[in-house]
C-alpha cells in the first residue's frame, strides 16, 4: 500500500503521525511511504532520520494526498486540506466528528473512507488510541490550570500546592476516566485539595482506593457540581462519550458562582466541551475570560508536548496501521471488531451512530458498506 504522512497544519501542532521506527515497520511489511518534508522536526525527527528508515520524501502537502492510498495523520483535517482528500482514499486521525459539523459534511462529500481514532474500541469498552493522549492531556490539564491562575496571567494568584501555613487550591475534576485521573494524580502530587467526580460508583469506588489521602471522590450531578465549583480554584473537564457531543456539565449561570479569577481548563474541547461556554482555542491564544472566570480550551493540548505525545501516540496506532496497510481497509475492519469501530464515514455515509445523532444524518449500519 502507499501510505502518506502529510505535515500537521493545525495552529501549532508539531506532533507527527509516524516516527522513522514507524517508517522501517511499513517498509518491512512491503509497503511504500511517503513523508512530506518537515513533517517530524517538531517532534525531534529529521528528515534525514526518515530518509535512513525508508521513507520518500515530498515538498508538498498536494503531492502527499496526491500519491496516497492510505492517509495516516494526527489532528482532524482542516479547510485547506479539504479538497484534497480523494474518494476511496482512507484516512486514519483523530477526527472528532460530532464537534464540527463542516468537517463531517466535507468528509461525506469527499467520499473517502474516515477510520477515527477516538472511536476505535476494545470489548472493555476502553479506547486504545485517545488512551495515550488522554493521558498527556490530562497531565498537562494541570500544569497549564496552575500557571493559569498565576496573577500575572490573570489568575487568583493561588499556588496550587499552598506552602505551610497557608492552604492548598481546589481542584474539581470532572470525570474519573483517563482524563480525569491522571489529572488528579497531577494535582493531588502538588498538593492540592482535590474533588474528582463521576456517575459511575464502581469507578468511584477504584478511585477512591488508589488515590492518595487528598483526593475526595463525589458522586456527579447537577446538584454537586453547583456547590463544588463554589470553592474551586481550578476545575477541570474530563467527560467524554465516544464519539458523540460532550455533554455541558457546567451552564454559563453557573458561572456566577465561581471565585473571580478561577480557571476552566476544558480537556473535552475536541468533543464539543463540557462548559456550555467553551470555545476552541489555540496554542497562540489559548484563554479567554468569561465572568472573570479564565477559560483554558486548547484543542490539541498534546501538541505542546509533541517528542512525548508522538511515541506515545505511534505506540498506539502502529499495530492498527499496519493491520490497515497489509490487509486493506475492509478486510482488516471486518478481522478487527476494534477498527470496525473506528468507521465514522465511508464513501459518503455516516456509519457511526454518534456522529449521525449529533447533526440528525442518516445513519448506515457498517455492515452495509464492508
Amino acid at each position: 500500500m502507499i501510505i502518506g504522512v502529510p505535515k500537521e497544519i493545525k495552529n501549532n501542532e508539531n506532533r507527527v503521525a509516524v516516527t522513522p521506527a514507524g517508517v522501517s515497520e511499513f517498509v518491512k511489511n512491503g509497503h511504500t511511504i511517503y513523508i512530506q518534508a518537515t513533517a517530524g522536526t517538531g517532534s525531534g525527527f529529521s528528515d534525514e532520520e526518515y530518509k535512513e528508515a525508508g521513507a520518500n520524501l515530498l515538498p508538498t502537502i498536494e503531492e502527499i494526498y496526491a500519491i496516497a492510498e492510505m492517509i495516516i495523520k494526527v489532528k482532524e483535517p482542516i479547510e485547506s486540506e479539504y479538497n484534497l482528500i480523494k474518494k476511496d482514499q482512507l484516512l486514519f486521525t483523530y477526527f472528532h466528528f460530532a464537534s464540527y459539523e463542516p468537517l463531517t459534511n466535507a468528509m461525506i462529500a469527499s467520499g473517502a473512507v474516515c477510520l477515527a481514532y477516538e472511536t476505535v474500541e476494545k470489548s472493555d469498552r476502553s479506547l486504545p488510541l485517545l488512551v495515550p493522549m488522554s493521558e498527556v492531556a490530562g497531565r498537562m490539564s494541570i500544569q497549564e490550570g496552575a500557571k493559569y491562575l498565576e496573577k500575572p496571567m490573570g489568575g487568583r494568584g493561588i499556588l496550587l500546592g499552598g506552602v505551610p501555613g497557608v492552604k492548598p487550591a481546589n481542584v474539581l475534576v470532572l470525570g474519573g476516566g483517563i482524563v480525569g485521573t491522571q489529572a488528579a494524580k497531577m494535582a493531588a502530587g502538588l498538593g492540592a485539595r482535590v474533588t474528582i467526580m463521576d456517575i459511575s460508583i464502581p469507578r468511584l469506588r477504584q478511585l477512591d482506593d488508589i488515590m492518595p489521602a487528598n483526593v475526595d471522590t463525589m458522586f456527579s450531578n447537577g446538584y454537586n457540581i453547583k456547590a463544588a465549583i463554589k470553592t474551586a480554584d481550578l476545575v477541570i473537564g474530563g467527560v467524554l462519550i465516544p464519539g458523540a457531543k460532550a455533554p455541558h456539565l457546567i451552564t454559563r449561570d453557573m458561572l456566577k458562582l465561581m471565585k473571580p479569577g478561577a480557571v476552566l481548563v476544558d480537556v473535552a474541547v475536541d468533543q464539543g466541551g463540557c462548559f456550555e461556554t467553551t470555545k476552541a482555542t489555540t496554542h497562540a491564544e489559548p484563554t479567554y475570560v468569561i465572568d472573570e472566570v479564565i477559560h483554558y480550551c486548547v484543542a490539541n493540548m498534546p501538541g505542546a508536548v509533541p517528542y512525548t505525545s508522538t511515541l506515545a501516540l505511534t505506540n498506539a496506532t502502529l499495530p492498527y496501521a499496519l493491520q490497515l496497510a497489509n490487509k486493506g481497509w475492509k478486510d482488516a475492519c471486518s478481522n478487527n471488531s476494534e477498527l470496525l469501530l473506528g468507521l465514522n464515514v465511508v464513501n459518503g455515509k455516516v456509519v457511526y451512530k454518534g456522529v449521525s445523532d449529533a447533526f440528525n444524518l442518516p445513519y448506515t449500519p457498517v455492515e452495509d458498506v464492508l
